[in-house]
């Protein structure tokens, strides 16, 4: 919302449509509709320098102005300098963040982000620990998407460097996965995505060509300017190389043109990525925000720093125990053999009748050495019951540490049987009731009652999941008998249940190859083939298709990054005339 003047000087609340972003080349305005940036997925590439980086600062800006909050994850620590004009949580690592952070803070952010309007810059870039920073763009994003299920609030999250978590021809981490599943499902809950890139040859081509507004800033290099030539078209490509900072085709399905060539404003607030010169630039005042809100973050720092301070320090106390214990085990070991030692030579002199070399006290001091001894094994015992007692702490810091992930790590495991669910729905075309239940805003402590109903439901869920995998079973047994005539020939049944055994993944990964095959009439993407048969990844698809292809029954080949696969025909057809030919030779040997 934002507050515009009346006429007559009073204020009055309107809701603003659109923002705009710079002109095109004739001088018009380059408005974009706020709902459409706030719930769709953009894409904003160019070389360094080129202005990618301040045009989505522009955009940031805009919606901040008419009062839209976002949350930017910043990999450069460039994007502080939005806090010279608008009140904005610097969330980060290092001491130019209002409040250090790390993946336990996601829950309060998102719920900051959503529910209390607070704009985030999420600055991973002074994390030394890469899992740590990764860990908390996941479970902040993971928390976003969860809770927008519920909220349904717009919203939009800015990635930077989105080819570092989203790459072409490389395998999806956990960040990867979180980040395709918001810009794939996250517009029908309100949760728009936008990834900023200065390489858009290395960005996974799916979540470029998902978007639905693009801005393609100045490209050089050949491998970059094949994706726009690919995306866009032949012309853009050509001139992209030739555009001025700042300048940068547009794509956007709500704008008349195609592709325009526009010019985008330069950002109103400091530039903290600017490369640095040998002028001075000072650093402006930034604005704050409420001692409250960073209080309260750093309570949740400092509850969490407490435990692991805790947990450590037991841990060092119950080295120093083992060390006690190895100690007193050696001297009691020691004792035990000089006792033993004592007690044979003794013996031996009396059996060879050498009785005076017996001291008249010797069972007095054998007695004297076991009490020793005994006092050694109770203090001992003692020392152990001492460090099984920290064990016992240590452990219980550590359940409570764990506990309270429980129920994040449920929802979680719903959440992925609930993707499932819903690919499968998109392949058969059924609706199935699938929600599932989100923790309350900042409660990460469920209770056991509410842990049974959660585990109730995933079991429902599960069991939905298997009616549905074995309904896309029957489709696929269906399909596949429609090809009846051309695949059910004795010997190519015989290669295909040949390949079935062989095939180190499950043989419906061999019939869901075949069926997306027939169901597209030709040649089938690997992600095509995993989203029919419900699952989330291609290792499976590929080694079905390796073993269809070793036995003649299908081609494999990359096309736009993409491997697909598609029936052999002419291996078939070689598999039926050798077939055959083997008929006829056995026919002739047996008339002979």
């Amino acid at each position: 919302m934002s507050t515009a003047e009346t006429d007559g000087g009073d204020t009055a609340t309107e809701t603003k449509e659109t923002i705009t972003i710079g002109e095109t080349v004739d001088g018009a305005a380059v408005e974009l509709p706020i709902v459409e940036l706030l719930t769709g997925r953009a894409f904003v590439t160019g070389k360094s320098g080129s202005g990618k980086s301040n045009s989505a600062s522009v955009v940031a800006e805009e919606l901040l102005e008419a009062g839209y909050p976002v949350l930017i994850v910043d990999t450069d620590g460039e994007y502080y300098g939005l806090k010279e004009q608008y009140e904005i949580l610097h969330a980060g690592a290092d001491e130019q963040a209002d409040i250090q952070v790390g993946p336990e803070h996601a829950g309060r952010l998102a719920q900051l982000a959503l529910e209390d309007g607070v704009p985030i810059i999420l600055d991973v870039s002074g994390y030394l620990e890469e899992d740590v920073a990764n860990n908390l763009i996941r479970e902040t994003a993971r928390e976003l998407f969860t809770r927008e299920k519920e909220l349904k609030t717009p919203f939009l999250l800015v990635v930077e460097e989105i080819h570092e978590y989203v790459p072409e021809g490389g395998g999806l981490d956990d960040v990867g996965q979180m980040l395709i599943k918001i810009s794939k499902r996250g517009r029908k809950h309100g949760l728009g995505i936008a990834g900023i890139s200065q390489r858009p040859a290395d960005v996974k081509k799916d979540f470029i060509t998902q978007a639905n507004w693009l801005l393609w800033h100045r490209l050089t290099w050949d491998n970059d300017t094949k994706v726009v030539r690919r995306v866009v078209d032949g012309d853009t490509a050509d001139a992209v190389g030739d555009l001025a900072d700042g300048e940068g085709f547009l794509q956007a399905d709500w704008r008349e043109a195609d592709v325009e060539r526009v010019q985008m404003r330069r950002k109103r607030t400091f530039d903290a990525g600017a490369t640095p010169g040998l002028e001075s630039v000072e650093r402006p005042e930034l604005k704050g925000l409420d001692e409250g809100l960073l209080g309260e973050l750093e309570e949740i720092s400092d509850r969490a720093d407490q435990r692991r301070d805790e947990v450590a320090r037991l841990e060092e106390r119950l080295d120093e125990k083992d060390e006690r214990i190895a100690e007193l085990e050696a001297e009691l070991e020691n004792q035990q053999n000089i006792a033993d030692a004592a007690q044979q030579m003794a013996n031996a002199l009396q059996q060879g009748g050498d009785t005076e070399a017996v001291p008249e006290d010797f069972d007095a001091q054998i007695e004297a050495k076991n009490e020793e001894i005994r006092d050694l094994e109770s203090r001992l015992e003692d020392v152990v019951d001492e460090r099984d007692q920290l064990r016992d702490r240590v452990d219980e810091l550590e359940r409570e540490v764990d506990r309270l992930q429980v129920a994040e790590d449920r929802i979680e495991r719903a959440e992925q049987i609930e993707t499932r669910l819903e690919e499968a729905r998109d392949v058969l075309g059924v609706e199935v009731e699938t929600t599932v239940p989100s923790p309350a805003a900042g409660d990460h402590e469920a209770d056991s009652a509410d842990v049974d109903r959660l585990r109730e439901r995933i079991d429902d869920l599960e069991a939905e999941n298997e009616r549905l995998r074995a309904q896309t079973d029957a489709e696929i047994d269906e399909r596949l008998e429609s090809y009846e005539d051309f695949l059910n020939v004795d010997a190519v049944q015989a290669s295909l249940e040949a390949a079935k055994e062989e095939c180190s993944a499950s043989p419906r990964y061999v019939k869901g190859v075949l069926a997306g095959i027939i169901a597209e009439n030709g040649p089938v993407s690997y992600e095509s083939v995993a989203e029919r048969l419900g699952v989330s990844t291609t290792t499976d698809v590929s080694k079905a298709a390796s073993e269809l292809e070793r036995r003649k029954i299908v081609t494999k080949d990359r096309r736009d990054g993409e491997m697909m696969v598609d029936l052999n025909t002419d291996g078939i057809e070689s598999v039926r005339k050798a077939a055959a030919e083997r008929e006829k030779t056995e026919q002739l040997m047996e008339d002979l």
